[in-house]
């Protein structure tokens, strides 16, 4: 009888071994995730299915067109938080919508107000500190998010990204905030209640600076990389994102980066990381290379509003999505790969 209970206990735990084996990805997407630190396990997370995504890289998506198509959309409501906005048809197509009935809302910062004309459904944070957001909210079943700010110069100019959920649960951790920051609570406000979720089988963690800690999540990203890691950066000078970055070199993890060459300045990371033996260029863009993004191991993406920076992580409003997805990775791989090689006759 003894030898028996040893046989099917060493049968159980070859099964679970098989388990794991089988399941390994997963499972390391789940610790990371933060499994076994308190948060809900995956199976506890919300999970939605059937919802679409986009991504735009501008100028050659012409994202303020695909921005207007998506507004025109509306049914009923259309809030959205930009630190920027200056192109006129974007302006107008609110304002339409508005006009037909839609609940149209905007937060922006107050260093572009005189932008909107004193305009009712406007609401601006007065603060020293950005309200940086870059996100709109429609129908409580989408989200406009990325690096894009609706300008002349952000469209036709510089290098920006734009995702696109259609997501029910997405949409309501969006509104969450942007109810926050039209009360007027900038710069703060409570941590989001789902920053975990699975959309189609792939997680999406998503965070609002201050009250999340964005750069501690971006941080413990680059720690979990194994492979390779680059990154497309308008302002970087955090100095712990930095230190992950060296710290990732050191266990052999291949590293390439792209700063926006109007930021040389003594708080760059660029240059710990160049004496770190670090690939990096200042980009090769004519206007900005205004993109917020670390690609890690071709399957996971990080992008929003957030600029690597202490302001962006302690004081500012922002945003940002951790994406696991590999073929959202892919897209931004190519857009990376075309920033690095423009790149390459500016550093």
């Amino acid at each position: 009888m003894r030898k028996k209970k040893t046989l099917n206990g060493m049968m159980l735990l070859l099964v679970v071994f098989a388990i794991i084996a089988i399941n390994w990805d997963g499972i390391k997407t789940y610790l990371g995730s933060g499994g076994m630190t308190g948060k809900a396990s995956w199976n506890e997370m919300p999970e939605e299915i059937n919802a679409s995504h986009y991504v735009y890289f501008c100028p050659e998506d012409n994202c303020a067109r695909e921005l207007i198509e998506w507004i025109d959309l509306a049914q009923k409501k259309i809030h959205c938080a930009f630190y920027d906005v200056d192109l006129d048809e974007v302006k107008e197509a609110l304002i339409k919508k508005k006009n037909e009935g839609v609940d149209v809302e905007v937060v922006t910062d107050s260093d572009n107000k005189e932008v909107w004309d004193g305009e009712e459904f406007v609401k601006e944070d007065n603060r020293s500190a950005l309200m940086h957001n870059k996100f709109c909210v429609i129908d409580n079943q989408l989200v406009w998010t990325g690096s894009f700010n609706p300008t002349h110069r952000g469209n036709e100019k510089n290098n920006n990204n734009a995702v696109v959920y259609q997501s029910q649960l997405l949409a309501k951790n969006y509104e969450e905030e942007f109810q926050e920051l039209w009360k007027g609570e900038f710069g703060k406000g409570k941590p989001g209640n789902n920053p975990s979720i699975i959309i189609d089988g792939k997680l999406i963690e998503n965070y609002f600076c201050p009250e999340d800690f964005c750069a501690n999540k971006v941080i413990k990203t680059i720690r979990e990389a194994q492979k390779n890691i680059y990154f497309m950066t308008f302002s970087f000078t955090h100095d712990g994102i930095g230190d992950e970055l060296v710290k990732a070199d050191n266990r052999g993890v291949k590293i390439e980066g792209v700063f926006e060459k109007s930021q040389n300045n003594k708080y760059t990371e660029k240059k710990k990381l160049d004496e770190a033996g670090i690939k990096t260029r200042w980009d090769g863009n004519k206007a900005n290379m205004h993109n917020k993004v670390f690609i890690i191991d071709n399957k996971t993406v990080i992008t929003g509003s957030f600029n690597p920076t202490r302001n962006g992580d302690e004081r500012n409003d922002e945003n940002i999505l951790i994406i696991h997805d590999p073929d959202v990775a892919s897209k931004f791989l190519k857009e990376f790969n075309q920033v690095w090689n423009e790149a390459a006759g500016s550093s």
